[in-house]
């Protein structure tokens, strides 16, 4: 056996016992090895995989971290319709359902099965040898957009299935949820960064699987529950005994579910979770009620949306009353004001619930918010109330008395006008340099792990230095001394906990270190009005200095890929200020970089030939081949003995990758060509 074989069975041990533990640990939440033993059998695939790239695979557990930037989602249509539930409210509407079913099949005491439904985004996954080859939306029912790069970053979903028992092909079906822990984690850091939270865990997972870079998506933690197994070559016949043979293949099957004979029993499975739904780890809408035998499904068949051998049953959301206390105003690091309800405490889906937000001023207005209203409240299935109602005062109705509270017209923190801009539901302070909660959140921002990494500083620490007026903006941070930050303390906090003199070494060093920082991060450190972390590479990347963005115009910036009108008018308006640019300037002369590395734009290709094939996380084709030209190589659009270098991506042409063997042309991953970039001795 040569040596390759012998790799590629490593290769493929490894992959299939990584899978294994992901079973384990995502599905049967039953690990048999810690993290640390994981992570080690992880990086030793990634690095055999780096080594060896003839042997890569799009669906290694090494890519669940994201793949390619997704610039547009294709249309795929179903080879067998994705049909809604038909929903029921009301113990008379399932005996209604039930009853068509028995009269239709001339038959009683039908075995049913009771199964939780859940409230997320419903998605099809289609398996082919054991493998998977597709994840597609609902859409319209008939055509969903592929997801398949999302889905990937989802742990709990098999790559590949255990056994050999499977079908050669058939879809299942479920549902991606957002975890309630793993909701509010991001929510959290949301709101830290001065983002607006989710308003529910549905939403934030429709929207997840809707965004470009499946990074982003890795890193929001989803999980996914199957409940539908469809295909023509299916052997069980009975629905419950499908989704247990499922669960040995590998996916995620829900133990919540029964099997029901009468109306009773349904009832009582309903019962039962409206009241114990609240202790889940995930949100749920109602209970999905299906025929056991789906030898039945056929013979009843469906409605032109609906099956009739499945009904939904819709839980009523639950609500409380509170009495409106106050209107209280929040300021966002990017200026936007939120209004937030202050109530009486009430209790509502397991907790206590005592404010919650009124989103902008269009939703007062819809509201019809007055003071002394008493609120309706609903929490149903969401971990974030919401107002869904007013009750005006009947007493001050009558008489004509009642007082619209309307949205504040200036900052509650530095009392400047409120700006609303067209098309915006809601306002902001555009006291961007000189309000105080926007000065502190931009800074606590600046200082963030994916801006500028002053990891030893940290939120309070900075507001110490606000506090006492030892800083004042981003160039000041860089003006500091360790006999400045000894001894200081907050002004508000009782505990007086000061700053040691190791503490300042340590946030001097850190600061220093921060210079080495590359210009995109600079740029997204800057806390620009709507330009994210993806968004800052982009602009970054595409003017190359901080000079030429700066004297971009709007239409230039709309040229950039990924950014719209409203991006192209925030950095407009940013760099407009006169204060931003003297800001600018100091923290240039003070060593932070605002321009491209001039290593990546000269001569560390020179001489060196290039062919670029399949598609990369990082570039798009075009983008990598001017990053090899910028850097002195030359790309050329075939193979042939004077080539240097073969860049492949996922799904590589295999007649490519045979010629590049024979021609014994190096080829190397994305990741490779990215070193060589910033290695000039690279062979």
């Amino acid at each position: 056996m040569d040596n390759n074989q012998e790799v590629k069975q490593k290769i493929d041990s490894l992959r299939k016992l990584l899978e294994r533990y992901s079973y384990e640990y995502y599905v049967l939440d039953n690990p048999t090895i810690d993290d640390i033993e994981f992570d080690n059998l992880l990086k030793e695939l990634d690095g055999l995989e780096k080594q060896y790239p003839e042997f890569y695979s799009s669906f290694s557990p090494t890519q669940r971290v994201g793949g390619q930037i997704n610039k547009d989602f294709k249309q795929v249509t179903h080879k067998y319709p994705m049909l809604s539930l038909a929903n029921t409210y009301s113990k008379d509407e399932i005996v209604d359902f039930v009853a068509r079913a028995e009269e239709s099949l001339n038959m009683k005491d039908l075995e049913w099965v009771c199964e939780l439904k859940y409230d997320g985004l419903s998605i099809s996954l289609l398996y082919e040898e054991g493998v998977l080859v597709r994840a597609s939306t609902r859409g319209n029912g008939v055509v969903g957009d592929d997801v398949t790069s999302n889905i990937k970053t989802i742990p709990s979903i098999p790559l590949h299935l255990q056994g050999n028992d499977f079908p050669q092909e058939f879809e299942i079906r479920g549902e991606v949820v957002y975890p309630h822990k793993a909701f509010e984690e991001f929510n959290k850091k949301r709101i830290e960064n001065g983002e607006e939270p989710f308003a529910n865990c549905r939403n934030a997972a429709s929207g997840s699987l809707k965004l470009q870079d499946p990074k982003e998506v890795a890193k929001r933690k989803l999980d996914c529950y199957l409940y539908f197994l469809i295909g023509d070559s299916i052997k069980e016949k009975k629905h419950y005994d499908r989704l247990r043979q499922a669960k040995q293949w590998g996916f995620k099957i829900a133990p919540y579910m029964a099997i029901a004979t009468n109306i009773n029993e349904i009832m009582d499975f309903i019962n039962y979770w409206d009241k114990q739904r609240d202790d889940l780890p995930f949100d749920i809408d109602g209970i999905v009620i299906k025929l056991n035998d789906t030898n039945y499904w056929n013979t009843l068949g469906a409605t032109a949306k609906s099956p009739r051998w499945a009904t939904a049953f819709k839980f009523k959301a639950e609500q409380a009353k509170s009495k409106l206390k106050s209107v209280e105003y929040q300021v966002g690091r990017t200026g936007v004001v939120t209004p937030v309800a202050e109530f009486e405490p009430v209790w509502l889906g397991g907790t206590w619930v005592k404010r919650a937000t009124l989103h902008n001023s269009d939703q007062m207005d819809k509201l019809s918010l007055c003071l002394d209203d008493t609120l309706v409240i609903e929490k149903g299935g969401e971990i974030i109330p919401k107002i869904v109602a007013c009750e005006h005062d009947k007493e001050k109705e009558e008489k004509g008395l009642l007082e619209k509270v309307g949205f504040i017209k200036r900052c509650p923190i530095c009392n400047t006008p409120l700006v609303k801009e067209e098309e915006q539901a809601g306002y902001y302070c555009p006291n961007y340099n000189h309000c105080s909660v926007q000065i502190l959140g931009r800074f606590q921002h600046f200082i963030s792990k994916k801006a500028m990494n002053i990891e030893t500083l940290g939120g309070e620490k900075i507001r110490y230095l606000l506090e006492n007026n030892i800083v004042s903006d981003f160039a000041s941070l860089y003006e500091l001394s360790e006999n400045k930050l000894i001894g200081v303390y907050s002004l508000t906090d009782d505990k007086k906990l000061s700053i040691q003199e190791k503490g300042a070494k340590n946030i001097i060093t850190s600061i220093e270190n921060s210079k080495q920082v590359p210009f995109e991060r600079v740029l997204f450190a800057l806390g620009i009005r709507y330009v994210g972390e993806v968004s800052a590479k982009t602009i970054a990347r595409h003017f190359e200095n901080i000079d030429n963005i700066i004297n971009a115009k709007k239409e230039d910036f709309v040229l950039v890929n990924d950014v719209g009108e409203t991006v192209a008018e925030s950095l407009v308006s940013y760099f407009s200020n006169s204060e931003n640019l003297l800001e600018i300037d100091r923290l240039r002369q003070l060593g932070l970089r605002f321009e491209i590395e001039k290593k990546q734009t000269k001569d560390i290709l020179m001489g060196k030939s290039f062919v670029v094939s399949g598609v990369f996380k990082g570039y798009s084709r075009e983008e990598i081949k001017k990053v090899i030209e910028d850097n002195g190589g030359k790309s050329v659009s075939s193979l042939s003995s004077k080539t240097d270098f073969l860049v492949f991506g996922e799904n590589m042409g295999p007649e490519k990758k045979k010629k590049a063997e024979a021609l014994n042309i190096k080829m190397i991953s994305e990741e490779e060509f990215n070193n060589m970039l910033t290695n000039t001795n690279e062979e």
